[in-house]
């Protein structure tokens, strides 16, 4: 069956307080396709009720209350806590779950967690042929049968509520190993990732950005978050990592980024 034979799809899915968009292409009929996309987004929302701080009656808002203990949560909490432990080893401590109150908070790991959850159901029930943005952070299948499907654009750091709100450059992942694209800043949502390095500081004011291409979304997610809680520290951190490229905004304006990164550019 070709592409053309494939019937277009789209789900628009507000989870985590942010939109998660799937997108692409199935020979399978709409109903099914719609049922897939809705136990995948089923398990955007499952992790939301376990890991949100915002809800009351989370398992998470609970632990960081004090009402229960992380035995007694459900066991993908000490997952995340231990997949947390060892993002935080590999990033040399600047990828950190603890906020600067002590509290255990995982946001900067599960919504890409979740998000590749829900990619790798939709890849299972057979439909191999769409692009999944999670709250700006995107991932690619690896069969895209559209070209221009393989480019991601980067904005500007500017907030999406401003009318100046523009595209900094565009990457074109065809022909390469990366299928993922993830950016911090505080453009979107302000002083909201701290240095762990320095108790009760905010991130460095140093960088204004920082979008990290990796083979995998929840790598390029760790690794924009602790690059940019390290400020401009973070740009020979990124260049020691193997299997990621990296974009950098510096607070005046210019950019840096790791020795490849340049060949990711889209050529027209």
């Amino acid at each position: 069956m070709t592409s053309t034979d494939r019937n277009y799809f789209e789900r628009v899915e507000i989870c985590m307080g942010t939109t998660f968009r799937f997108a692409g292409r199935s020979e399978l009929g709409e109903v099914e396709v719609q049922n897939i996309l809705s136990q995948a987004c089923e398990i955007l929302h499952e992790a939301d009720r376990t890991f949100s701080l915002y809800k009351s009656d989370s398992p998470l808002s609970r632990l960081a209350r004090g009402e229960t203990r992380l035995a007694d949560c459900p066991p993908v909490v000490a997952e995340i806590w231990d997949a947390c432990d060892e993002w935080e080893k590999r990033t040399d401590g600047w990828f950190s779950a603890m906020t600067p109150q002590n509290t255990f908070d995982p946001s900067g790991v599960v919504k890409t967690w979740a998000a590749k959850r829900a990619a790798e159901y939709i890849l299972q029930a057979g439909i191999n042929d769409f692009t999944m943005n999670a709250g700006g952070d995107v991932w690619l299948s690896d069969e895209l049968t559209s070209d221009q499907e393989w480019r991601i654009a980067i904005s500007k750091p500017i907030s999406i509520a401003s009318s100046d709100h523009a595209i900094l450059t565009v990457i074109d992942l065809k022909n390469t190993d990366y299928r993922a694209l993830a950016t911090s800043g505080s453009a979107e949502r302000g002083d909201h990732i701290w240095n762990p390095k320095a108790a009760g500081k905010s991130a460095p004011t140093d960088l204004v950005q920082v979008s990290v291409v990796a083979k995998d979304l929840v790598t390029a997610d760790v690794w924009a978050t602790a690059a940019f809680a390290a400020g401009t520290r973070g740009i020979p951190l990124l260049a020691a990592v193997d299997g990621i490229e990296a974009l950098f905004i510096l607070a005046n304006g210019d950019l840096a980024a790791t020795e490849n990164f340049q060949k990711l550019f889209a050529k027209n």
